[in-house]
């Protein structure tokens, strides 16, 4: 589920004020009925109260009427639906029934963004966790926590995405989804525009098309959602397990020094152009790439999703300039990535090792090498 957005912009409010416990099971809240109608019929006040508050055919009785009356399961069920922010009990069960059909380990098949396809190298690390109204995405390069909501009345059934731990947290997506067996196809919004209407991208119009094929149908574990107000850090210590001069390095080693070089890369940048393990992103998927530097923290993103979150260091001694990432998040947080970067013009071109893998020595990124080219230009 790939980021960006905010709940106040063009939206309003979520599909379902929904008001229900994490991963909500249908036997338990005909369990709740039941158990509402029968303290009913035991006249205890807050029984009354809840049908009064909750039951159209209830609000203007009185609560010795509410007790005289026959109300029956049906009504404590329609009771309970409103509760929990549903029109009705077949309303809330094909919600609940739907939630569970989402649950498991999805693999991602294919992303289009803009009109533009993700090449299967850049997609094929990542996976979908759901568990109940929760969800965790893991990418190689980032871990986005987060709550969604769905409204299944709704045709194309609803989505909105609430990011709640992660490079992302605070943001939204809404869009549009379709569940079949283990099959499911989500299509999202990227820049705070309406949701799509249709399961397709198209250049410039800000939407991200994601197929997914279920892996395990079992609740995947540890999939809270995250925690409100946490985002990415850095990681203490720098595992020793990567290759070659990486190895062993802490945080220490990536302490902000000022720089001629770093002062340059200061800001934001565009990308011109990004090859992948020899495979080049298409020009417009390109275009979407934006880079961005703080001191030594970079944040690297393709069509709003953050695809590299890091500190850097450089060694503005060597020949070409040698530049090393430290992974703030994702799978290979802690990890170093090497890499070599140059001047060209006013652009900046960098080729980057895979995590743990060898410093290249030249900019090139044949196929099998995992490595990184890409070139970026100072966005106007």
């Amino acid at each position: 589920m790939p980021p960006v957005a905010d709940p106040g912009e063009l939206h309003g409010e979520p599909s379902v004020n929904k008001n229900l416990p994490h991963r909500p099971n249908l036997d338990h809240l005909r369990r709740q009925a039941k158990s509402l109608l029968a303290a009913l019929a035991a006249g205890e006040p807050e029984a009354v109260s809840t049908i009064r508050q909750h039951l159209p055919a209830a609000q203007q009785l009185s609560a010795a009427e509410i007790r005289r009356s026959n109300f029956r399961l049906a009504d404590a069920q329609s009771a309970i639906a409103r509760k929990t922010g549903f029109a009705s009990w077949p309303q809330l069960a094909r919600h609940v029934e739907q939630l569970r059909a989402l649950e498991g380990v999805w693999s991602f098949a294919r992303l289009e963004i803009d009109g533009g396809r993700m090449p299967v190298d850049a997609i094929q690390s990542s996976r979908l966790l759901i568990d109940g109204d929760r969800f965790r995405t893991e990418t190689p390069e980032a871990n986005y926590e987060g709550v969604f909501n769905i409204n299944v009345e709704a045709q194309p059934h609803e989505i909105d995405i609430e990011f709640v731990e992660g490079p992302e947290a605070g943001n939204w997506n809404y869009g549009i989804f379709r569940v079949e067996e283990d099959r499911l196809e989500i299509c999202l919004d990227l820049n705070g525009k309406p949701r799509p209407a249709e399961f397709r991208t198209s250049p410039g119009g800000g939407h991200a098309y994601e197929l997914l094929t279920r892996i395990s149908i079992s609740r995947p574990p540890d999939v809270n959602g995250g925690t409100p107000g946490q985002k990415s850090s850095g990681p203490e210590c720098i595992p020793g397990s990567t290759a070659g001069e990486a190895g062993n390095l802490t945080q220490a080693d990536f302490i902000y020094v000022p720089s001629q070089l770093l002062t340059r890369l200061q800001g934001n940048w565009t990308a011109e152009k990004l090859i992948l393990d020899g495979q080049e992103l298409p020009a417009h998927m390109c275009a979407t790439g934006r880079r961005t530097t703080n001191n030594n923290e970079i944040k690297i993103m393709f069509g709003g999703q953050v695809i590299i979150q890091a500190l850097v260091r450089v060694n503005e001694s060597s020949e070409p300039v040698q530049i090393d990432y430290l992974h703030l998040a994702g799978t290979t947080k802690g990890q170093v990535q090497q890499g070599i970067l140059e001047w060209r013009g006013k652009s900046v071109c960098f080729c980057m090792a895979a995590p743990g893998a060898a410093r290249p020595a030249e900019f090139t990124s044949p196929p099998g090498t995992g490595r990184t080219l890409s070139q970026w230009k100072p966005a106007k």
